[in-house]
């Protein structure tokens, strides 16, 4: 260092401890702390981060994904929520008319083989009421129908006589008519596929499908669809939950659970080859950890694909033999099931799997490297057993794949052979924000680690608040440290539909045509450039200490590199902040740095539709950028200094 040099920080740090000094002196009512944070961004000194540091978890609950990011408006298409005896419910289709002009029932008479429940509807009027009588659907919560927009709509009808069935789509009291099609069904004993282009001339953000006739007689109807026409890609996802995903640059997708790969009964388990092929042909299932019917238009495929859309590595998490109330045993389990679905994934065109990727639209083999055997099930008796059964037939089949346990490694070796190790954590904001130093202690070359579920979930956690995500942050701080023994973290759940908070709060809220962020989704935007990063030890000097969290690294965006300083401020006291860097080789570029900072009024804050910016990150400049930078951290506070470097240091 320069005698210069030198002479200027050590002025600077005179002056700003005169100011420390006097602020302090004048402000004692505000309790005001002082720290020093030291950030050693020498070459020698740094740590890459694995490129999959951080993505997303996503779980079929609160109706992430049928009402959710699946596009579908149709709730029930196929009738088979009320289960496989008929007559049996058919909610929430309703009829248009009394029992005195229509009789509705299901039946078993669908062409689908899988799914064989259909609807017969007979008409008793002649001289039916203006506009006819039939059935209608309100979707989940009212169809979000907008001007001028396209939807397709495919559904299956059987008559022995021709008969003419009008299609419209309406207000939820049926008076606002915003777009409607007369579709003639011809007189045959064979089922007819109908497919329908609907044009919106009005918008109404709770709308429903009607199907209605003025024809006396008998009609069954089947696997009725309606789908927008402007799904992301034209892959049938919500376009702006998908921009809301892409947002937090996930480098993983963890799908499709959680508890709904197990269920509380086998029987209602995910299962994937239900869930592949025509969506006409697959029969859907009852959820009954979440309580509800999914017709699984979402299937392995959809997820697959979501994740290449996104660029997100897959990993896909599978039923090895549990569900909340039953085990498999060992004896009595065989593999073939996971590698079938392997098959699927990455088989040649010509493979028996393979051919139906292909058949489905997608020749090229998705890459899943990822597979994690069941879900929560270390503790069961026949886990370790089915593990190894399904360890071994993976591995011999495919050498390459990263296979995921159950089991906790953070405190001592598995006893059994894993790529990673899959870890869980839920809290209050004490919790989260003590973890944040849960793997320091880890064993540094053992099994690593997959925070695959982390979130504030308890204790005044709301829908979402402040203190929350401020826990969160400091927690994703400590992993930032240690990401030399965690591989992957993602927080849960991902989505929820307003109208189904089975499990609050989540990072992204929506309902049938607005959502928000939490703050807990935007304090994840703030580490969206970690994956794949430089890490730099951070050492804080404070008295206050306690009650901060902070981690840095250098990251590049285009042409450009920056050093990220970030520091959680949860306590309710402010921080003059000083930030010293020692063993940058570039020099900082005041006029392309900024801070970022995620704060609020109130530690309960949260973001909701009427405000959905009230709990958001606020970025600005940052003229006193440098190595030697003095900042003031509010309480309870999520700061982010993103210092621009520039052209390098001239050595003399």
């Amino acid at each position: 260092m320069g005698s210069k040099e030198a002479f200027r920080r050590i002025i600077f740090c005179v002056l700003l401890l005169l100011c420390v000094s006097c602020k302090c002196l004048t402000s004692e009512v505000n309790t005001t702390q002082l720290a020093v944070l030291k950030v050693d961004a020498s070459p020698q000194h740094a740590r890459k981060i694995p490129e999959t540091l951080f993505g997303i978890f996503f779980e079929e609950i609160n109706h992430a994904g049928a009402g959710g990011i699946w596009a579908e408006l149709v709730s029930n298409r196929g009738f088979e929520a009320g289960g496989p005896n008929t007559p049996s419910s058919i909610d929430p289709w309703s009829i248009i008319g009394n029992e005195s002009v229509i009789s509705v029932a299901t039946d078993r008479s669908s062409c689908f083989s899988r799914n064989i429940i259909a609807l017969r509807m007979e008409v008793l009027c002649g001289d039916c009421q203006a506009g006819g009588v039939g059935i209608y659907n309100p979707g989940f919560w009212g169809m979000n129908i907008e001007d001028g927009k396209n939807y397709s709509l495919v559904m299956y009808a059987k008559s022995l006589e021709n008969t003419e069935l009008t299609v419209s789509l309406t207000s939820s009291d049926g008076l606002q008519n915003l777009s409607s099609a007369t579709i003639q069904v011809a007189g045959t004993s064979n089922w007819t596929k109908l497919e329908q282009k609907l044009v919106a001339k009005g918008t109404n953000r709770t709308s429903r499908l009607q199907i209605t006739t003025n024809k006396k007689g008998v009609i069954w109807l089947d696997q009725i669809s309606l789908m927008p026409s402007d799904t992301y890609k034209g892959h049938g996802f919500r376009k702006e939950l998908v921009s809301m995903l892409l947002d937090l640059k996930p480098q993983f997708m963890r799908f499709p659970g959680g508890c709904f790969v197990e269920g509380q009964w086998l029987r209602n388990a995910f299962r994937w080859r239900e869930s592949v092929g025509p969506w006409e042909e697959r029969p859907g299932h009852f959820g009954d950890v979440w309580g509800y019917w999914t017709d699984d238009g979402l299937g392995y495929y959809e997820f697959l694909q979501l994740s290449e859309d996104l660029g997100a590595a897959p990993i896909w998490v599978f039923n090895n033999g549990f569900s909340h109330n039953e085990e498999i045993n060992t004896t009595a389990i065989a593999p073939f099931d996971i590698l079938d679905s392997l098959e699927f994934a990455r088989g040649s065109t010509n493979s028996t799997w393979g051919s139906l990727r292909v058949a489905m639209g997608h020749p090229e083999p998705f890459p899943v490297k990822y597979v994690t055997i069941g879900n929560e099930d270390c503790t069961k008796k026949f886990y370790h057993g089915n593990y190894l059964k399904f360890h071994r037939a993976i591995r011999e089949a495919y050498p390459d794949i990263q296979i995921i346990s159950n089991c906790d490694g953070s405190s001592k070796p598995l006893d059994h052979p894993a790529d990673i190790y899959d870890f869980h954590v839920y809290g209050d904001s004490n919790t989260l924000f003590s973890m944040r130093n849960k793997f320091d202690s880890t064993p540094r070359n053992g099994t690593k680690a997959f925070v695959s579920e982390y979130a504030v979930s308890s204790n005044g956690v709301g829908r979402g608040t402040l203190l929350a995500s401020l826990a969160e942050a400091a927690f994703l701080t400590g992993l930032e440290k240690n990401s030399d023994v965690v591989q992957m973290a993602s927080y849960a759940p991902l989505f929820m539909n307003d109208n189904d908070r089975s499990w609050n709060p989540a990072a992204v809220v929506f309902n049938s045509w607005k959502q928000y962020g939490s703050p807990s989704y935007w304090m994840q935007t703030i580490f969206r450039e970690s994956s794949g990063a430089v890490l730099h030890p951070v050492t804080i000097n404070s008295m206050y200490s306690n009650s901060l969290a902070a981690s840095a690294i250098t990251w590049k965006a285009s042409n450009s590199s920056f050093l990220r300083v970030k520091i959680v401020n949860i306590g309710s006291n402010p921080v003059n902040l000083i930030v010293s860097t020692t063993g940058l080789e570039a020099l900082v570029n005041m006029r392309k740095s900024t801070i970022t900072i995620l704060t609020s009024k109130n530690l309960s804050d949260e973001n909701s539709f009427s405000k959905p910016t009230n709990v958001v990150p606020v970025t600005r400049e940052l003229p006193n950028a440098g190595e030697e930078m003095f900042a003031f951290l509010g309480p309870y506070s999520f700061t982010s200094f993103d210092l621009a470097l520039g052209q390098q240091k001239h050595v003399s």
